[in-house]
């Protein structure tokens, strides 16, 4: 005779929140495929330092999907209970992420771009996601980073690959953001005393 083995309710747990990993990644593809389309061509100024903070989050990308841990594992030893609560959390933390990162990237429309650059009348975006912080999809990126982490990989990596992402959001928000005060001036700067840069003010008072 053979023995069926149900697979017991932290499996079931796990595996949901796979499913749901993978959605969301594929849900991010989608909109990062699309707001390259709808990008306009022509640039009036670029800044290429900003893609050595794009490398670094890529980095951080890879080293928590690299470094993998044992499968149906929770991250931490916890109770069943807390690991229900904590795999909701994530999953919610996922769906959130990929729902700012579209918002702000449909508010954007065609000025969104993969490294900085000011296009021919470009305008500054205040409304939407934009009036939370003033780099939302990099918060809905670092969200996607935690959701992969707390799914996939060990504790360890979750904090090595967030201190590298951090450091190249850095990078690439102080690059930016000299470009659009050099476009728009006192107006920029007003709009950057009134909106936090990464994390919304309820998480923190000052910007990243």
């Amino acid at each position: 005779m053979i023995a069926v083995v149900m697979p017991v309710e932290s499996d079931r747990l796990a595996e949901a929140a796979l499913v749901c990993l993978g959605i969301t990644w594929v849900l991010f593809g989608a909109i990062f495929l699309a707001g390259r389309k709808g990008a306009a061509a022509n640039t009036a100024r670029r800044d290429i330092t900003s893609g050595v903070g794009f490398l670094l989050q890529m980095v951080a990308y890879t080293i928590v999907f690299a470094i993998a841990r044992p499968r149906f594992s929770p991250i931490v030893p916890m109770p069943k209970t807390a690991e229900a609560l904590l795999t909701a959390l994530t999953v919610a933390t996922g769906f959130a992420s990929i729902w700012f990162c579209y918002a702000a990237v449909h508010t954007l429309g065609k000025q969104w771009a993969l490294v900085a650059r000011v296009i021919e009348g470009h305008e500054l975006i205040k409304q939407g996601p934009y009036g939370v912080v003033r780099n939302p999809i990099y918060l809905g990126m670092f969200g996607l980073l935690l959701d992969a982490g707390v799914t996939w990989s060990r504790w360890q990596a979750v904090i090595l690959a967030s201190v590298i992402f951090l450091i190249g959001t850095q990078i690439r928000i102080r690059t930016e953001e000299k470009i659009l005060r050099g476009a728009f001036g006192a107006k920029f700067d007003e709009y950057a005393r009134s909106v936090p840069a990464f994390f919304p003010r309820i998480f923190a008072k000052s910007a990243v």
